[in-house]
C-alpha cells in the first residue's frame, strides 16, 4: 500500500514533512504533485511550497531528478521500498491548499501527497505524526487504526481535507449516517447548539430532495470543517466533507434568535457546498469523469453545476424556513442586480465563462465587469428561469428534472445533451430554444415576464451616483477615493477616467466620498474631477444623462396576482 506520513515539522515556520513511502518500487518511477484541486478552476502550481525533496531505498540513496515545475523522476535499483521525504510549506488559509501555525492545522492532500503515477489505483494510506498537545483530527477518510486513514485510490485520497487542533465539535444523525461539524476559530461563548440544528434541517431536505425520506445519502459519514476568521468567505466541496472559511462575527449568538445577514450568508454556504456531494462530486460533468491533475480540465457546464447549485442553495434556506419568502425574494434581488451591474453578461455567454474559468473567473482585474460573467450568479438565473417556465407550464419542476439527471446517469458524468433531455423528459417539449439562448446566448433573461406569472412584482430603483457614472470606487492612499473599475461604455469611461485614478477633488471641492458632490451637482450636470494618475494631475469632464438609468431592480410579492400567478407563488415560495 502506498503510504504518506504527515509530521508536524515546524509550526512557526509553517512547515509540514512528508514522507512516501512506495512499496515494490519500478525500475523508473515518476512523482509528481498536482497543479490544481477539483472544485477550484485555476492552476495554482502547489509544488513551489516543496522543498529539499530526498530518496532513499533501505540505507541506500536515490537519486531525484526533475522532469519539470511539478514532477520527479526516481530509478532505484535495490529492493525493497523507495521512500520519500520532503518539506511542504503551508500558510495559506484558504480552503484549497495548507495551512500551519501553533493553534492549528489544515490540509488538502493535492498540497501534500505526491501521486506515484501509474499506481493511482491502488490504496492508499495517511499517517499522522505525533501532533502538539490538545489537538484533534477531523477527516471524513475512512480510519484504518490510530491516528491513520484509507483510501480506495489517489482520487479517493486527495477528496478527503483534514482538520487539525483545539476546535468546537458536534455531531448528528441522519437516515442512519453520522454527520460531524467542527468549528476552528470561533470566540467562547458562539451558539453551536443552532448552528448544528440549522444544518441538520439543511442537509435533511437535501437528502430527502435526492433519495425522497427514506432514502440515505451516498457517504458513509459527512463532515463539516469551519474554519472562522475576521474577514474571510469560501466553501470547497468533497465527496464526503467540505472546507468552509467564514467571518467569526457571522456565528450565532446566543439569545439571538433574529438571524443576521451574515448568518444567513453563512447558512447559504452550507447549503451550496452540502448540495454539491449530488451535483458536481458525483453528477459531474462528462470532462470530469477522470480528472487530469496536472492540467486544466475544461468544461462548458460550470453554470449547471456550480449555477444551479447556487440556486438551490439559498431555496434549501427557504424550504427548511431558515428565511421566508421577502427575504428570499431580496437575495434574489441581489444576484440579479450583479449581473445587470456587469456590462460582461453582453460579451460572455455563461457557457463561454465555464470555459474560461481556469483565465477569468479566477483571475480577476479591474476589466472582469466588462468581459466576463459569473456562471454562478448568471447560472442561478439560469436555474431560476427554467423552474418558472417549467412550473408556468405545468409541466414539472427543476427539482424534478434534477432528479431525472440523477436516475438517468446514476449519480455519474452527463453533458449538456443529457440536461436537455431531463428537460424534454420532465416538461414534455424541447428546451433547446431556452439553453441556446439563455446558455449560449448574451442577452437578459426574460427575468421580469417569469417572476409576474409568479406573483412577484419587479421594481426599479436608483442606484448609486458613483455606480451611475460607470464608477467602482475603494478606499485611496492619498485621496481615500480610489477607481477601482470603470464600466464600459459609461460616463466615466467616455470622460477618460481609468482604473488606478485617485480622485482629488469634485468642481474644485476636496472630497474624501465621491457621492458628497451631490449636495450641489443636480443630475444632468456636468461637472470636473481633478484626479491623481501615476503622479501626475489631470481634469477630466463628465457629463452624465439628464435622466440616469435604473440601478437595481428590487422584488417583492404582488398585491393582487392573478389566480394562476397566486398559485404558482405559493408552490415556488410558500406564501
Amino acid at each position: 500500500m502506498i503510504t504518506y506520513r504527515i509530521d508536524v515539522a515546524d509550526v512557526h515556520a509553517h512547515l509540514y514533512r512528508v514522507t512516501l513511502t512506495v512499496p515494490q518500487p519500478a525500475a523508473e518511477l515518476v512523482l509528481s504533485l498536482p497543479v490544481w484541486i477539483p472544485g477550484s478552476y485555476m492552476v495554482r502550481e502547489f509544488g513551489r511550497h516543496l522543498s529539499q525533496l530526498q530518496a532513499r531505498q533501505g540505507r541506500t540513496p536515490v537519486a531525484l531528478q526533475q522532469r519539470d515545475k511539478t514532477s520527479w523522476i526516481a530509478r532505484p535499483g535495490g529492493r525493497g521500498a523507495l521512500t520519500v521525504s520532503y518539506l511542504v510549506y503551508a500558510f495559506d488559509t484558504s480552503v484549497r491548499t495548507a495551512f500551519l501555525n501553533a493553534w492549528r492545522g489544515f490540509f488538502n492532500n493535492t498540497s501534500l501527497c505526491l501521486r506515484v503515477e501509474g499506481r493511482e489505483t491502488e490504496p492508499h494510506r495517511i499517517e499522522l505524526g505525533t501532533l502538539p498537545r490538545g489537538w484533534e483530527v477531523a477527516t471524513a477518510m475512512e480510519p484504518d487504526g490510530a491516528r491513520a486513514w484509507r483510501a480506495a485510490d489517489y482520487d479517493e485520497l486527495v477528496d478527503h481535507p483534514f482538520e487539525l487542533g483545539s476546535f468546537w465539535r458536534g455531531r448528528f444523525e441522519l437516515a442512519g449516517v453520522p454527520h460531524e461539524f467542527v468549528v476552528a476559530g470561533a470566540w467562547p461563548g458562539f451558539d453551536g447548539d443552532r448552528l448544528l440544528a440549522d444544518t441538520r434541517r439543511i442537509c435533511e431536505a437535501q437528502i430527502q430532495f435526492w433519495h425522497g425520506p427514506k432514502g440515505r445519502p451516498p457517504y458513509p459519514r459527512y463532515v463539516f470543517m469551519l474554519n472562522v476568521v475576521e474577514e474571510g468567505y469560501g466553501g470547497l466541496e468533497h465527496r464526503a466533507s467540505t472546507a468552509l472559511i467564514a467571518n467569526r462575527r457571522d456565528l450565532p449568538r446566543p439569545g439571538v434568535a433574529a438571524a443576521s445577514d451574515g448568518y444567513v450568508t453563512l447558512l447559504g454556504l452550507i447549503s451550496h457546498e452540502f448540495f454539491h456531494t449530488w451535483n458536481v462530486k458525483r453528477l459531474r460533468p462528462a470532462e470530469f469523469a477522470q480528472f487530469d491533475y496536472t492540467r486544466e480540465n475544461y468544461t462548458q457546464l460550470l453554470w449547471f453545476f456550480e449555477g444551479f447549485t447556487s440556486y438551490y442553495d439559498d431555496q434549501f434556506l427557504l424550504r427548511t424556513w431558515l428565511i421566508d419568502a421577502p427575504r428570499y425574494l431580496k437575495l434574489v434581488g441581489k444576484t440579479i442586480n450583479g449581473v445587470l451591474a456587469a456590462p460582461g453578461r453582453q460579451v460572455q455567454s455563461v457557457a463561454q465563462s465555464s470555459f474560461d474559468a481556469w483565465v477569468k473567473y479566477y483571475r480577476a482585474d479591474e476589466n472582469t465587469p466588462n468581459a466576463t460573467v459569473s456562471y454562478y450568479t448568471k447560472g442561478s438565473l439560469v436555474a431560476m428561469a427554467l423552474d418558472l417556465t417549467l412550473r408556468a407550464e405545468r409541466r414539472g419542476t427543476l427539482d424534478d428534472v434534477m432528479r431525472a439527471l440523477w436516475a438517468a446517469s446514476r449519480g455519474g458524468p452527463i453533458d449538456e445533451a443529457a440536461i436537455a433531455a431531463a428537460l424534454r423528459q420532465v416538461g414534455r417539449r424541447s428546451y433547446e430554444p431556452e439553453l441556446a439562448a439563455w446558455v449560449h446566448g448574451t442577452d437578459d433573461l426574460p427575468l421580469p415576464a417569469l417572476l409576474a406569472k409568479a406573483g412577484v412584482a419587479v421594481k426599479a430603483e436608483p442606484g448609486g451616483w458613483s455606480a451611475g457614472l460607470g464608477l467602482r470606487l475603494s478606499e485611496g492612499a492619498v485621496s481615500g477615493v480610489q477607481v477601482r473599475q470603470v464600466l464600459r461604455g459609461s460616463v466615466a469611461e467616455k470622460a477618460g477616467v481609468s482604473a488606478g485614478d485617485e480622485v482629488l477633488a469634485v468642481d474644485g471641492w476636496r472630497v474624501r466620498r465621491l457621492d458628497d458632490a451631490q449636495q450641489w451637482i443636480s443630475a444632468g450636470q456636468p461637472f470636473e474631477l481633478l484626479l491623481v494618475r501615476d503622479q501626475r494631475l489631470l481634469t477630466v469632464r463628465l457629463v452624465p444623462a439628464a435622466e440616469p438609468a435604473a440601478g437595481s431592480v428590487a422584488l417583492a410579492p404582488a398585491d393582487k396576482p392573478l389566480k394562476s400567478a397566486a398559485a404558482l407563488r405559493r408552490e415556488w415560495l410558500g406564501c
